[in-house]
């Protein structure tokens, strides 16, 4: 039986129960749910509405869901019943990393391998050189890092499964670059699984004409989960913006009046590895109070180099942590200094003065120490840090999830708690590219 190499529901629906038929001569006098636990199809007796393939013509598949919703499951059974029903040969798996593919999408406990039963066919071998699985029917699947779009130039494909979209360092870039590929087969069709964040790649994708959208929260795959993990998640995170996104499966976009947004971060993101930086700083915020409830600590590494427009900053690291002690927090930042091999510690020192030098002395700082106060209020200090961003003059060197949402929220409406990520992060740009870590933006 010859499908769409891309098959809806109700293609796999008819595949499955063709091959049962197929295979037990008293099948088709069998009604469809016996059928289907003689085959062993859990997915088809059990998926959820939103982890079924949509109907009608579609070129990509969006699921948006909540930890745990269950879309990784959906996305490997997509891929291999297009390998193993649809006649689609050639299938691209792209992940955050090529850790991420090989670790969630094929080996994961709802990935490809693991999601094939044993009995109906043999699992698909993983040959590492070549980063692919191969199907005893000869499809084939071949693995990606959204880290390196080039590596998706010639190659081409019948489909793809893209995990974790929002997550991609290099989105925008990778997904054009896959869609480039996707030219095999009569229609060739693409499944993107993602924990929603208001990056540009999502929020391009949730408004194109082509797209179909399904969301879970990740209390509907309650029953595939640790009993009391909802429970604790939502006494912690329920209602707030944390808990929107990540457990509801919500898309939040930027908040009116934020100081960044996440296309200005986008846009200035650097590729590749970390600039070879003239100077490198830690930036310490410390926070007011001690225990598990204190504020947490701000922990941001930052370094200066020569680009193309002259002076520039590349944030290359944030070692934030919550409910650590004044010689934890202290070792932390000092640890952080060592491995990236800072020239210098800027700490805040409204909240304890010389105590915090005194800390980080006994964490075994051993880099120069320098403590600012804070003269203006938060939102005069890290204006003119922002408006470095938006000239190009300070990027990412990677990506920061944390510190980015904590960025893209402050200022905005709605915005409360302490914005400690921000405050390091404005005290690190500022030390390097401000006059003495003063609001005005230096002179180039």
């Amino acid at each position: 039986m010859t499908l769409n190499c891309t098959p809806t529901w109700s293609a796999w629906s008819l595949a499955w129960r063709a091959k049962l038929e197929a295979a037990h001569p008293l099948g088709p006098m069998l009604p469809r749910s016996e059928m289907l636990l003689l085959g062993q199809a859990p997915f088809l007796a059990q998926a959820r509405a939103a982890q079924r393939p949509p109907e009608g013509d579609w070129r990509t598949w969006l699921f948006m869901g909540g930890r745990g919703a269950g879309k990784t499951r959906a996305g490997a059974e997509w891929a291999r019943f297009s390998t193993q029903f649809g006649g689609c040969g050639r299938l691209a798996l792209v992940g955050p990393t090529l850790g991420d593919a090989r670790e969630v999408m094929i080996e994961g406990p709802s990935g490809i391998r693991s999601i094939t039963p044993e009995h109906a066919e043999d699992p698909p071998r993983y040959e590492v050189s070549r980063r692919r699985l191969v199907w005893e029917n000869g499809a084939e699947a071949h693995v990606f890092s959204a880290e390196d779009p080039d590596s998706l130039r010639g190659p081409q494909f019948d489909a793809a499964w893209c995990d974790e979209i929002a997550a991609w360092s290099r989105g925008v870039d990778t997904w054009d670059m896959l869609q480039l590929a996707l030219r095999l087969g009569d229609d060739p069709r693409c499944v993107a699984t993602t924990t929603p964040r208001p990056v540009a790649l999502v929020k391009r994708l949730v408004n194109e004409p082509d797209t179909v959208l399904t969301r879970s929260t990740t209390a509907e795959n309650a029953e595939n989960l640790a009993p009391r993990y909802l429970a604790k998640m939502d006494a912690k995170y329920g209602g707030a913006r944390l808990g929107r996104q990540e457990l509801d499966g919500e898309l939040i976009e930027d908040p009116e009046g934020a100081l960044w947004t996440r296309a200005l971060i986008d846009q200035v993101r650097l590729a590749g590895p970390v600039p070879d930086c003239d100077e490198i700083i830690v930036a310490v915020d410390p926070p007011a109070g001690v225990g598990p409830k204190a504020d947490a600590c701000g922990i941001v590494a930052a370094g200066v180099y020569g680009g193309p427009v002259g002076r520039q900053c590349a944030v290359i690291a944030d070692g934030t942590a919550q409910g650590l002690s004044p010689l934890e927090w202290a070792g932390r930042a000092v640890a952080l200094a060592e491995r990236v091999g800072a020239a210098r510690i800027v700490a805040e020192a409204n909240q304890g003065g010389e105590m915090v030098r005194q800390t980080l002395e006994t964490a075994g700082c051993s880099v120069p120490l320098r403590l600012i106060h804070a003269r203006a209020n938060k939102m005069a200090r890290a204006a003119p840090v922002a408006a470095l961003y938006e000239t190009g003059r300070v990027a990412h060197a990677g990506v920061f999830r944390a510190l980015e949402d904590e960025m893209c929220a402050f200022g905005g409406d709605g915005f409360s708690g302490s914005p400690d990520r921000v405050d390091a992060l404005v005290w690190a740009v500022s030390a390097l590219m401000l006059k003495g870590g003063s609001p005005r933006v230096r002179s180039f």
